[in-house]
């Protein structure tokens, strides 16, 4: 099952999030944000009151649980650079984004966290670093939107682990801190929605486009390795570049045809690294076992 969990969540947002995002064509990004917001506090109030025997509790409060209020931040920015990327027609900028993602978080895992990295993760940090050196002296300028997706996630991520907090509280919480804003956008900054039912259909499904990839991830997080997970990741921003370049028309430029190879490679070693690491360790348990 947790092979099918991961499929399902990867698979929703490579796929499934992109296309519906882009059925909303013509709603501002900042509108479908603060919707989105909107519709998974309604779906999430649910959902903890359905398990909430089942959840871990986080009380009492402490310290470290203020750093929700910056994961909240964070993912409301990735989100907003996301809905731009996907409105403007630059699947490619997003896809990107998420493959930089991994080797961003272990940089700051080493660089803020101590830990230490192995040779060849090194190796593949550096090969991301000189690509995207290149791609700016191909093109002259850098790609910001995938930077900031890579970065907005990756710190996001890192705020996730040191408060330390169950998935799915941490996710409630962050919704309802979002909620006051995207409420007060809508009320007072947003423009008009149409009026119809199509439109008002999908923008509540955004509550459920949402939710349900990470329920999926949180479920398959406890049902498989996270080599076998960290792998997984990259089917989401291999669709979502399928997608940007065999349906919606986007074009592989010179400058990023070098930038994906580069990051191809980059994860490749990663990935080498990573099978290799879990065999050792789990030589290693096997062997304390014995």
């Amino acid at each position: 099952m947790g092979l099918i969990y991961a499929l399902a969540a990867y698979l929703s947002w490579g796929l499934v999030v992109p296309v519906h995002f882009r059925l909303l064509d013509g709603i501002p990004p900042g509108t479908i944000l603060a919707q989105r917001i909107v519709w998974s506090a309604l779906l999430v109030t649910g959902l903890i009151a359905l398990l909430r025997k089942r959840l871990a509790n986080p009380f009492p409060l402490r310290p470290r649980h203020a750093g929700l209020l910056v994961s909240a931040g964070l993912i409301a920015i990735n989100w907003m650079l996301y809905l731009v990327a996907v409105s403007s027609g630059h699947m490619l900028d997003a896809s990107l984004g998420y493959f930089i993602n991994p080797l961003v978080s272990v940089a700051l895992g080493a660089l803020v966290l101590g830990e230490r990295l192995r040779p060849v993760q090194m190796i593949a940090v550096a090969i991301v670093v000189l690509g995207v050196v290149v791609a700016v002296a191909m093109a002259g300028r850098l790609p910001l939107l995938s930077l900031g997706l890579a970065v907005t996630f990756a710190l996001y991520g890192l705020v996730r682990k040191l408060v330390a907090v169950d998935g799915t509280v941490g996710f409630c919480a962050e919704t309802f801190l979002l909620l006051p804003a995207a409420l007060a956008y809508l009320v007072f900054a947003a423009p008009p929605v149409p009026d119809d039912a199509r439109t008002w259909g999908l923008l509540a499904l955004t509550g459920v486009t949402t939710a349900l990839p990470l329920i999926w991830f949180a479920a398959a997080a406890t049902r498989l390795t996270l080599a076998t997970l960290g792998l997984m990741q990259y089917i989401a921003p291999s669709c979502l570049m399928g997608l940007s370049t065999l349906v919606y028309g986007e074009t592989l430029t010179p400058d990023r045809i070098v930038l994906f190879g580069l990051i191809w490679l980059a994860l490749v070693l990663y990935a080498y690294d990573a099978i290799h690491h879990e065999r050792r360790r789990r030589a290693a348990l096997a062997g304390e076992r014995r």
